[in-house]
């Protein structure tokens, strides 16, 4: 483990491989879970707010199951997830090419907002609890993600450099300098 100000890393972030490959995954990690995508408060209000404007990007099922079920859910739980499609999908994917991608961040790519989708969907494959004092920040291994390991595998791409941009719209650019530094010392360290 490895710690920076109030989040706790496991050392999976620096020591595991990790390079999305939706030509052969298809964006199945929108699809596979128990639950839609976790959601940060401030995310709740976000969704409110956006979707009248992602709707015109998501498919007409999506749509049904968000004017159902709400623009969010709680889960089992309680905490707050996106609503999903049948019990599956979450109800903001959009299906290209038969991959599944983000109607949310479709509709931030083509600048109708400033919303470019849930934090957590950004992060994945590293998933954060949070606790009293602290967050925990953990690899989540999932067997459908195995062709972005044999990926990050072949280009020697570690977890933590795949999620860059994720991490540093979570935590800030100076907690991910503090965290490639602390990795490179780990990297070199003699055993």
């Amino acid at each position: 483990m490895l710690q920076i100000g109030q989040t706790i890393i496991s050392l999976d972030l620096l020591e595991k491989k990790f390079r999305c490959d939706l030509n052969r995954c298809h964006g199945n990690c929108c699809v596979y879970g128990d639950a839609g995508a976790p959601l940060e408060e401030k995310e709740v209000e976000l969704l409110d707010e956006v979707y009248p404007k992602v709707k015109e990007f998501l498919r007409p099922e999506g749509i049904r199951a968000i004017e159902k079920q709400g623009t969010h859910v709680t889960d089992d739980d309680g905490e707050e997830v996106t609503p999903l499609i049948k019990g599956k999908e979450c109800a903001y994917t959009i299906i290209e090419n038969g991959i599944y991608l983000c109607g949310i961040e479709k509709a931030f790519l083509a600048k109708k907002i400033k919303f470019q989708k849930p934090v957590s969907c950004h992060l994945f494959p590293v998933r954060v609890k949070k606790y009293s004092d602290f967050s925990a920040l953990n690899y989540e291994k999932w067997h459908i993600c195995r062709h972005a390991v044999e990926r990050g595998e072949k280009n020697n791409v570690p977890v933590y450099k795949f999620a860059k941009d994720a991490l540093i719209r979570k935590f800030g650019k100076d907690w991910f300098q503090q965290l490639e530094v602390a990795a490179k010392e780990l990297i070199n360290k003699p055993d």
